[in-house]
C-alpha cells in the first residue's frame, strides 16, 4: 500500500485531442472555433496532425510547461508527450500552433530545463552588485517522468562581487543528470558601472571636428578652431578690392 501511494503521488496530466484533416490557410477556420492545430512527432512514431481545445491547452501548459509529461487522448489511445515548439502570434501572443514530442517513458531523454534562482545574495543587497544570468536553461538527461520543472540555483552563497556559480557547483541528483558542461557559468554578480554613459558623450567629438572643418570656409583658423571677427574678414576683403583697383589704374 505504501509503495502504491508513493507511485500515485505525481498526478498524470491528460489532454484530449482530435485528429485534424484541415491544413494550410483553412486552419484559420479551425482557430476561430477555439481550437489550436498541432502535430505529434517522435522516433519510431508516425506523425499525427491534431487539434486541441485552446482553453484546455492553456490550463495544461500552466501545469506542465515544457518539461512535464502530458497524456494525449487521441483515437482511444493515450500517448505520452512533451510540449514542444509553441508558435505564438507576434502581436497578440495567442497560440497559433503547437508540437508534441512523443516519448518512451522507459527511456531517458535529453531536454532543456529552465534555471530558477532562489535565496538572496549579499553582493547584490549590500554591495550594490548586479545579478547576471548567463544560462537561462540547462540540458538535462532523465526518464521523462523524472525531468524537473526547473533547476534551482541558490544565490545566497555569493557574498562578493565577481563571484560566479557554475554547473559544477550544483548539487547532484539521483533523478537526473545535467549534461551542460561543468565549466559553464550559470550566473554571477558583477559591479554596477555608472560610466556606461561615456559612449554617449564621446559621440559629440566628431561633430565638433566637422563643424570646425565647415567653419574653415567661413573664416575659421584651422589650427585653433577660433573664428576671426566679422570686421576683420570684411576689412581684408575690402583691402584686396582696393589694391586691385590701383593695379588696374596703373
Amino acid at each position: 500500500m505504501k509503495n502504491n501511494k508513493s507511485h500515485s503521488s505525481k498526478d498524470k496530466v491528460s489532454l484530449k485531442a482530435e485528429v485534424r484533416t484541415v491544413f494550410g490557410k483553412k486552419l484559420n477556420k479551425v482557430r476561430k472555433q477555439g481550437l489550436v492545430p498541432g502535430n505529434i512527432f517522435g522516433p519510431d512514431f508516425k506523425s499525427k496532425s491534431i487539434s486541441v481545445v485552446y482553453k484546455d491547452l492553456i490550463k495544461t501548459y500552466k501545469i506542465v510547461g515544457e518539461t512535464g509529461v502530458v497524456y494525449l487522448s487521441v483515437d482511444k489511445e493515450n500517448i505520452p508527450v512533451l510540449i514542444k515548439g509553441i508558435q505564438k502570434h507576434p502581436l497578440t501572443s495567442t497560440l497559433l500552433h503547437i508540437d508534441f514530442r512523443k516519448i518512451d517513458l522507459s527511456k531517458k531523454i535529453e531536454t532543456n530545463v529552465p534555471v530558477k534562482t532562489v535565496g538572496v545574495s549579499e553582493a547584490v543587497t549590500q554591495k550594490a552588485g548586479i545579478l547576471l544570468v548567463q544560462s537561462e536553461t540547462l540540458l538535462v538527461e532523465a526518464l521523462p517522468e523524472d525531468i524537473p520543472s526547473s533547476i534551482e540555483v541558490d544565490i545566497s552563497i555569493i557574498k562578493e562581487i565577481g563571484q560566479e556559480i557554475k554547473v559544477a557547483d550544483l548539487k547532484k541528483s539521483d533523478k537526473y543528470e545535467v549534461k551542460t558542461p561543468a565549466e559553464k557559468v550559470i550566473l554571477g554578480v558583477v559591479a554596477h558601472k555608472e560610466e556606461s554613459i561615456v559612449p554617449e558623450t564621446a559621440v559629440a567629438a566628431p561633430e565638433i571636428i566637422t563643424e570646425a572643418t565647415e567653419g574653415a570656409e567661413e573664416g575659421v583658423k584651422p589650427e585653433t578652431g577660433e573664428k576671426k571677427p566679422a570686421s576683420t574678414v570684411k576689412d581684408s576683403e575690402s583691402k584686396e578690392k582696393t589694391e586691385g583697383k590701383k593695379e588696374v589704374k596703373k
